[in-house]
């Protein structure tokens, strides 16, 4: 999968806060993702958020 800094990606699951929509902050061997809904911020490892990751929005997704 070709994740970037600063992609906006949907995951599979709903954060305990409603929101599916997370922010990249880190990319390497481990994913730093930030919740586009309460601001938490969590690392997950590489191959475990991969297979999170619904789908990489694109930039007129992300004002919805």
């Amino acid at each position: 999968m070709d994740l970037h800094l600063h992609d906006k990606v949907e995951m599979k699951k709903p954060h305990p806060c409603g929101s599916t929509h997370w922010e990249i902050l880190r990319v390497g061997m481990d994913i730093k993702l930030k919740c586009l809904g309460c601001g938490h911020e969590l690392m997950l490892p590489r191959s475990k958020a991969e297979k999170s990751i619904r789908k990489i929005l694109k930039e007129e997704e992300d004002h919805e």
